[in-house]
């Protein structure tokens, strides 16, 4: 006991690395904390997850009539009962640009930016974050995607691949590439020569550009730049060994897991990201849980149609209670997810609440493509100067509202035209550290959710 209160039992934490190789990222462990520590500022890590749920929702299940903290959770999100509060769901958001995204709202759903033929996408929110937070971090982000479609998007506007296969993703993370050092060094100077010798010619090349042609070859420019500094962040990192994870956690997550057992690959995943975030491998990742055109089916549960199909239901009774399972299903394993972030801790404490989680959809009302009301539930982050336990609806905030038995019409048209997404987007950059005023067509911050 006296050993105990005087903490002479405690590790260095920076000693501890550098006895095992500098800069190493280690899981916290209890006897690196001080008793009655301080709370850590600045230097906090602050981590952010972006998670889509494609098609939208059943509306009316998903619907709550309640505002402020003595709301009642809807079917679909009871799932989130247990943490109501360190949740809060935010209703009546819109992108302004939106409007006719149909099965491509996915790709402007953290940019917010126009949609269109001849519309190019902007830097997604996720992007603006890592550029930010990704320098302190082996990997600066990490998109997934269960059938492909990203949803983040680097700063010339192109869409960044996504991996589906929770074992590819281990093995990047978490296991050392079989080549050694010296050979992945002398690929990655090979590759750094081309990018010279490609950013050369090209300077050379502008010069006998016209202004057009110029503006191309500068967007094609950025890619290139974007390559060569990630190429040399890489070979920055690797004389840092990786983490090493316990052998059974390893044999649970790297595998193969195929979305026809939806919840073990959702659960699968998201084991994988707390991991990454518990040994600050990355703070920022995207997780798109399904394609806007199809959107895995739940035979697990007896649910055999894909979403897109439980979406355009047309009204039936039997198919809506389907997409409504499907929904709290979904919501289930975010919750999962959540339970996950509040039992593992770093150096902090309780990862849930170093970790802004963003789960919802670019559509409300998949049946007819509706963008408005958008279905979104902010969680974790109270560490980071977020407060939950409360219901914001934007639609209740205009006293022309009547109610949500008003019809499809509120998915279709803003009730509350100030309410862009965008304002929460930018809330959540600001808590990642991004010294940001605006972002998109935000006109401020949700400043109901600030602590």
């Amino acid at each position: 006991m006296a050993n105990f209160l005087s903490q002479k039992w405690l590790l260095n934490r920076r000693h501890v690395l550098r006895g095992v190789g500098a800069t190493m990222a280690l899981p916290f462990l209890e006897c690196m904390q001080p008793l009655r520590a301080a709370e850590p500022t600045t230097d906090r890590a602050r981590r952010s997850i972006f998670i889509y749920l494609p098609n939208g929702v059943n509306t009316h299940d998903y619907e709550m009539k309640e505002t402020g903290r003595d709301y009642q959770l809807s079917r679909v999100l009871s799932p989130l009962e247990k943490h109501r509060q360190n949740v809060s769901p935010v209703s009546g958001l819109y992108h302004p640009n939106s409007f006719g995204v149909a099965h491509n709202a996915t790709q402007t759903w953290l940019t917010g930016a126009k949609h269109g033929p001849n519309d190019r996408n902007t830097i997604s929110v996720d992007q603006l974050i890592a550029q930010v937070v990704g320098p302190k971090t082996r990997f600066p982000s990490l998109e997934l995607s269960n059938q492909g479609q990203p949803l983040s998007v680097s700063a010339d506007g192109i869409a960044l691949p996504a991996e589906r296969n929770p074992a590819v993703v281990f093995q990047n993370f978490f296991t050392e590439p079989k080549d050694g050092i010296t050979k992945q060094r002398r690929s990655l100077q090979r590759k750094q020569s081309i990018l010279d010798v490609v950013l050369g010619d090209a300077k050379s090349l502008a010069n006998r550009l016209g202004t057009n042609d110029r503006g191309r070859l500068d967007q094609y420019l950025v890619s290139v730049r974007e390559i060569e500094v990630r190429t040399k962040r890489t070979e920055e990192w690797l004389e840092t060994p990786r983490p090493e994870i316990d052998s059974q956690v390893a044999s649970k997550l790297n595998r193969d897991v195929q979305l026809e057992r939806l919840g073990e690959y959702l659960r699968t995943m998201y084991d994988i990201i707390v991991l990454a975030f518990q040994t600050d491998m990355t703070r920022v990742v995207t997780f798109n849980t399904g394609n806007e055109g199809t959107g895995p089916s739940i035979p697990e549960i007896g649910i055999n149609r894909d979403r897109h199909s439980l979406s355009h239901h047309n009204g039936d009774k039997d198919l809506l209670n389907e997409l409504a399972r499907s929904d709290e299903f979904n919501v289930r394993q975010f919750a999962y997810f959540l339970d996950r972030l509040a039992e593992t801790n770093d150096a902090a404490g309780p990862l849930l609440d170093s970790t802004m989680a963003l789960y919802g959809s670019g559509l409300s009302y998949g049946n007819s493509h509706g963008t408005t009301s958008l279905p979104l539930v902010l969680a974790g982050g109270n560490g980071l100067g977020l407060k939950h336990g409360s219901h914001v609806d934007f639609n209740q905030q205009v006293k022309q509202f009547k109610g949500y038995g008003d019809g499809i019409r509120m998915y279709h048209s803003p009730i509350n035209v100030k309410a862009h997404f965008s304002n929460l987007l930018l809330t959540i950059t600001q808590c990642a550290g991004v010294d940001a005023e605006s972002f998109a067509d935000s006109g401020g911050v949700v400043s109901e959710i600030l602590s």
